[in-house]
């Protein structure tokens, strides 16, 4: 039985790191939101800088942005042009899917300065795509707001996941060593 084992070893070491990095990672995230956790405005400070640097983009632009603490969540209220147009919450900073990138590079592991250098260069490039991808659907959201749940649900969430499979399959091809079964 154990014999078997040995054929799947490399399989099993990249689920068993996977999911334990993964979880790892998770559960510090979870401790950083409980640490910055208010009823209250303003929202936890990544997401407070996603949400500033989102609106320095549309400005940067030509847009009329503002994004002001919310009165009601701990979120962030994007206006656009004048006119109140969505909130960025916890879930829009990138954060969890910087966690979900990293545990999925660690179990591809290649050494401690690759593979840290990776994740570090892979979550900046992660984040500023990600702000990019906010001011990008804030302006789709105000031109077409009748396409909200296609926008918000399916296309741009397509473009922050699109990034991050690229990202880990340079990483599989590029850095990885290359193992013969």
């Amino acid at each position: 039985m154990f014999s078997s084992f040995g054929k799947y070893k490399s399989v099993l070491q990249f689920i068993l790191t996977f999911l334990g990095s993964y979880l790892v990672l998770t559960v510090l995230y979870r401790a950083y939101l409980h640490f910055f956790r208010s009823d209250l405005y303003p929202p936890d400070p990544v997401t407070y800088v996603v949400a500033q640097s989102s609106e320095a983009l549309l400005q940067f632009f030509g847009y009329t942005a503002r994004v002001i603490p919310s009165t009601t969540v701990a979120a962030m209220d994007l206006y656009l042009e004048g006119k109140y147009l969505a909130i960025i919450i916890e879930g829009c900073n990138a954060l969890s899917i910087i966690v979900l990138f990293s545990a999925f590079v660690l179990a591809f592991w290649n050494g401690w300065k690759s593979t840290l250098v990776f994740i570090g260069l892979g979550a900046l490039a992660i984040f500023v795509v990600n702000i990019g991808r906010i001011a990008l659907l804030s302006v789709a959201l105000y031109r077409y707001p009748d396409h909200t749940e296609f926008l918000h649900g399916t296309l741009f969430p397509a473009i922050i996941y699109g990034f991050v499979f690229l990202l880990w399959v340079y990483w599989v091809r590029r850095f990885t060593k290359n193992e013969s079964p």
